[in-house]
């Protein structure tokens, strides 16, 4: 089974900066999007952004801050995040769906990475 395997995150003080990655150990079959989720301590997982052939989509206290981009060649996922804040520390998490005649039939997560924002 294809695993996602998440790094790239750390302790940085707000203003800062961070780049999470994410590698898919292979190609994903029927995949239609894939995405970034988090979870902060006492808080419902949400969705941070998600990219597919045709949509790029932001959680609105992200937008214009965390900038999301693909490398198909590489399996690849990446999250560029630009003047972090306390608020955005939490658990980030890759997903990568697979979908069957446009439907999204499962959701594979990755193990999670640590993002600690300090003042």
């Amino acid at each position: 089974q294809v695993q996602l395997v998440e790094s790239g995150g750390g302790s940085v003080q707000a203003g800062g900066s961070l780049k999470l990655s994410c590698v898919a150990s292979g190609s994903i079959a029927n995949r239609c999007a894939m995405g970034w989720y988090r979870q902060a301590p006492g808080k419902e997982r949400e969705m941070v952004s998600s990219i597919s052939s045709d949509r790029i989509t932001y959680e609105d206290s992200v937008s214009g801050r965390f900038p999301i981009s693909q490398d198909n060649v590489k399996n690849s996922l990446y999250l560029q995040m630009d003047s972090l804040k306390i608020e955005d520390t939490a658990v980030y998490f890759c997903t990568a769906d697979i979908c069957y005649r446009g439907v999204r039939t499962r959701r594979l997560w990755g193990q999670g990475t640590d993002v600690n924002v300090s003042s």
